[in-house]
C-alpha cells in the first residue's frame, strides 16, 4: 500500500524552535508523578464516559460521567487500593479490578481482585479474591486471585462477562487457562470446555469464546471453535518462538478472522483467515511500507472500519469514508497532535472520544461532537507539562558498520542548536520488543529539559521493522546488537549532534546490560553510563539462584532462551565474553547502578555481584538499592528520586563544559 502519512514528518530537526529555555527547570515530580487522569472509555450507547480520577496523593477513584448533561458521580473507590483496569460490559453496568500504585511489588500481597458496578454505584459485587483465601461473596465462594478478564470487550449487552483463570505448574508457570462466564450480580459461573493445553482465548465480535492458542513445548497450536457445534478443531501449527506462524488480530461481524503475518515477506501485514483450512489470505488487507503491522483493528456494526498502527508514529488508516472525514475533521481542529479517534459499540450520541499527543504534548483526552463540530477538553495525564518547554523528536535513520541501516529517534532539547550537545544514549528494554516510537515520554524529555540530546536507537533484534531486522539480532547480545548501539553514538558525533566528550549510556533491563557493555566494549566513545534492573551475566539470566526465584518460564527457558539469547552449553564461551560480570574489570568509567531487590524478572544479585566486582578498581561507581521495588520503579517517590539522582550524575559527568 501507498506510504501511510504520518505526523512525525513535520518534525525537521535541522530547524532549532524559536523556544526560551525557561529560567527554572521543570520539576522533576512533574515528569514522574502517577498521572492524573487516565483511561477514560464510553459507553456502549455514548451516553456515559467512565475514568480513572484521582488528587494528588489520593487513591485513584472510578467516576462516570454523563455526557448529555455534564454530571459526574464517583461509582467505586477503595481506602487502600487504586482502580486498575475497568470495561463496560453494558450501557449500565462495568466490571473493573484494581492496582495498588501507592505499593510497590515487594510489598504487594493482593491480587488486583475483580468487581462489578452499574453506572450509579448500586448493585457493588465483588467477584473475585485479592488474596489466596477464599471467602464467599453470601452467594458462593469467590474466583481465585488471578482470575483475569480477558482482552476483547465481548458483545456489552449483558450482565455476563468472561474471565481467564490461569492453573498453575508452579508459578510462573501455567499449565493450562480456564475461561469461564460470570454473571456479574449473582456470581454464577460456567468454565468453557478447552481443547489442550491452553494459553490465550478469543472472543469474537460477538463476544462467544471463538479461537485458543494452546502451547507444548516448543509448538503452538490454534483452535477454532465451530459456532453450530461448540466443537474445538486445530486450524494451524507453528513454532512458539520461531516467528513463522501468524498472530490473530480479533473477528469482525461476519466471522471474518484477522491476523498479523509475514506471509513470504519481510514486513508483517494484516491478513484473513481462511477458517477451513487456516491458511492466510495471498494479498493483505493493509501493508505498512517499512514498517511491521503493529496496532488494533477497529471495527463497526458491519465490518472493519480502519485500524489504529505505529510506524514512525502513532496513527490511524480509514477504509471508511464516513471514518475518514470525521478523522479530517479533529485533526483541522488539532493539527499539532496524533488523534486517536475510538467510537461507541452502538452509538446514540454524536459523540466519540478523542486521544491526542505529540512529542512535546502528553495524552490528553477530548470529546468531539460530530453534529457541532466542537471538541470539550476532558481531562490530561500531565497538566503541569508545558509543550513549550520540551524537546522536539523525529526519526533519523543511521548505517551500522557491516552496512545494516538502524532507524533511532532523536529528540533536542526546546531551543537548542542542533550543534555540539551532550548527548544520552537511552537503550530500550526487551530487547526484543519495538522500542521507542514518536510521541511524549517521561524519561526522553526529563533528559531534554535537562539540556541533553537522547538518542534512542532501535538495535537489530528490535521488532517492527521487519523480519530480517528482528532475526539479525538473535544470539547477538553483547556483539552486533551492541555495536548498532555504538555506531548511533559515532553517527551523532559524525553529524555535529553530539560533543565526543560528552556522552553517556543509559538503559533499563536489556538496556541496562547494554549500557555495561558499552562502557566496557566502547570507553572512547561513552564516558559514563546508567544502569538500572540490568542483566549482568547471560549464564545467570538463564539459570537464576537458588536463593532467589525467578519470573522466567521453565518454557521459555528451554525453547525460547537459546533461539533468542544463546545456549548455556553450546554457547558458554560466547556467554563469558559478552557478559559484563565476567569483563567488570575493564569498566573505568563513572556509573550509576540502581537495582529494586524485589526484582524477579532479573533479580539484585545481577547488580550487587557486578558491583562488588567493579568497585575494586573504579571509585566512580554509585550505587542505589530500592527494596521494596520490582523490575523498574513502581513509586512515585522512587522515580523521582532515582531521576533526581540521573540529573546530578549527567552534569557531574557530561553537563556543562
Amino acid at each position: 500500500m501507498k506510504r501511510l502519512l504520518t505526523i512525525a514528518a513535520a518534525c525537521l530537526i535541522g530547524l532549532a524552535p524559536a523556544v526560551t529555555l525557561a529560567a527554572a527547570p521543570v520539576p522533576v515530580a512533574d515528569f514522574f508523578d502517577n498521572p492524573s487522569f487516565g483511561g477514560p472509555v464510553l459507553s456502549p450507547d455514548g451516553r456515559l464516559l467512565a475514568v480513572r480520577v484521582a488528587g494528588k496523593g489520593a487513591r485513584e477513584r472510578l467516576a462516570v460521567l454523563d455526557v448529555t448533561n455534564n454530571q459526574a458521580k464517583v461509582v467505586a473507590s477503595f481506602a487502600d487500593i487504586d482502580i486498575g483496569e475497568f470495561r463496560w460490559i453494558n450501557k449500565e453496568r462495568l466490571v473493573f479490578d484494581t492496582v495498588d500504585r501507592h505499593t510497590a511489588p515487594g510489598d504487594v500481597n493482593r491480587g488486583p481482585g475483580l468487581y462489578a458496578v452499574n453506572r450509579d454505584g448500586s448493585q457493588f459485587v465483588q467477584l473475585a479474591s485479592r488474596t489466596n483465601n477464599v471467602s464467599n461473596q453470601g452467594f458462593r465462594p469467590l474466583m481465585p486471585w488471578q482470575t483475569r478478564l480477558v482482552p476483547q470487550a465481548g458483545k456489552q449487552d449483558s450482565e455476563f462477562v468472561y474471565v481467564t483463570l490461569p492453573q498453575f505448574i508452579k508459578f510462573p508457570d501455567v499449565d493450562y487457562v480456564d475461561l469461564l462466564r460470570i454473571n456479574t450480580i449473582t456470581g454464577q459461573r460456567t468454565t468453557v470446555q478447552r481443547p489442550g493445553s491452553t494459553r490465550n482465548w478469543m472472543l469474537d465480535h460477538d463476544g462467544e469464546p471463538r479461537l485458543v492458542m494452546s502451547t507444548v513445548k516448543d509448538r503452538s497450536t490454534l483452535s477454532y471453535r465451530e459456532p453450530a457445534s461448540g466443537a474445538w478443531r486445530a486450524i494451524a501449527e507453528f513454532g512458539t518462538y520461531g516467528g513463522d506462524g501468524y498472530m490473530p488480530l480479533g473477528f469482525g461481524p461476519d466471522g471474518t478472522l484477522y491476523a498479523r503475518a509475514n506471509k513470504g515477506g519481510d514486513k508483517a501485514a494484516v491478513h484473513t483467515v481462511d477458517l477451513a483450512t487456516g491458511k492466510l489470505s495471498e494479498k493483505a488487507v493493509l501493508a505498512l511500507d517499512g514498517y511491521d503491522f503493529a496496532g488494533g483493528l477497529v471495527m463497526g456494526r458491519k465490518g472493519l472500519l480502519g485500524v489504529h498502527y505505529t510506524t514512525d508514529a502513532p496513527g490511524s488508516h480509514w477504509l471508511d469514508p464516513q471514518m475518514d472525514a470525521l478523522q479530517k475533521a479533529v485533526d483541522a481542529l488539532l493539527p499539532d497532535t496524533v488523534n486517536l479517534i475510538s467510537q461507541p459499540a452502538r452509538s446514540e450520541t454524536a459523540l466519540v472520544l478523542v486521544a491526542s499527543f505529540s512529542d512535546q504534548k502528553p495524552r490528553a483526552y477530548r470529546l468531539y461532537d460530530r453534529d457541532k463540530g466542537t471538541l470539550n477538553d476532558i481531562g490530561s495525564s500531565h497538566p503541569n507539562i508545558l509543550p513549550s518547554q520540551m524537546g522536539r523528536q523525529a526519526m533519523v535513520r543511521y548505517k551500522a558498520r557491516d552496512g545494516l541501516e538502524i532507524p533511532a529517534y532523536l529528540t533536542l532539547p526546546a531551543g537548542a542548536a542542533r550543534k555540539n550537545l551532550p548527548l544520552v544514549v537511552l537503550v530500550h528494554g526487551g530487547p526484543f520488543v519495538r522500542g521507542a516510537s514518536w510521541g511524549w515520554k517521561a524519561d526522553t524529555q526529563f533528559l531534554a529539559s535537562r539540556g541533553y540530546a537522547v538518542l534512542e536507537p532501535a538495535f537489530r533484534g528490535s521488532t517492527g521493522y521487519g523480519s530480517r531486522h528482528h532475526k539479525a539480532g538473535w544470539k547477538q547480545w553483547g556483539l552486533a546488537m551492541q555495536n548498532d548501539v555504538a555506531d548511533g553514538a559515532t553517527w551523532a558525533i559524525a553529524e555535529g549532534i553530539a560533543d565526543p566528550k560528552r556522552i553517556c549510556i543509559a538503559g533499563a533491563s536489556y538496556g541496562g546490560y547494554a549500557t555495561l557493555m558499552g562502557l566496557i566494549n566502547d570507553p572512547a566513545i561513552f564516558k559514563c553510563g546508567i544502569s538500572w534492573a540490568g542483566v549482568s551475566d547471560l549464564a545467570l539470566l538463564h539459570s537464576g539462584h537458588w536463593s532467589f526465584e525467578s519470573d522466567m518460564t521453565d518454557n521459555y527457558r528451554q525453547h525460547g532462551f537459546p533461539v533468542l539469547v544463546g545456549d548455556p552449553v553450546a554457547d558458554a564461551e560466547q556467554f563469558k565474553a559478552t557478559s559484563p560480570l565476567q569483563q567488570a574489570a575493564r569498566l573505568k568509567q563513572p556509573l550509576l547502578l540502581a537495582h529494586g531487590s524485589a526484582d524477579k524478572r532479573v533479580p539484585i544479585y545481577h547488580s550487587t555481584r557486578f558491583r562488588d566486582a567493579v568497585k575494586a578498581g573504579n571509585s566512580q561507581l554509585e550505587w542505589v538499592e530500592y527494596p521494596e521495588e520490582g523490575h523498574g520503579w513502581t513509586l512515585p517517590k522512587n522515580r523521582i528520586d532515582f531521576w533526581t539522582r540521573v540529573e546530578t550524575f549527567l552534569e557531574q559527568h557530561i553537563g556543562k563544559p
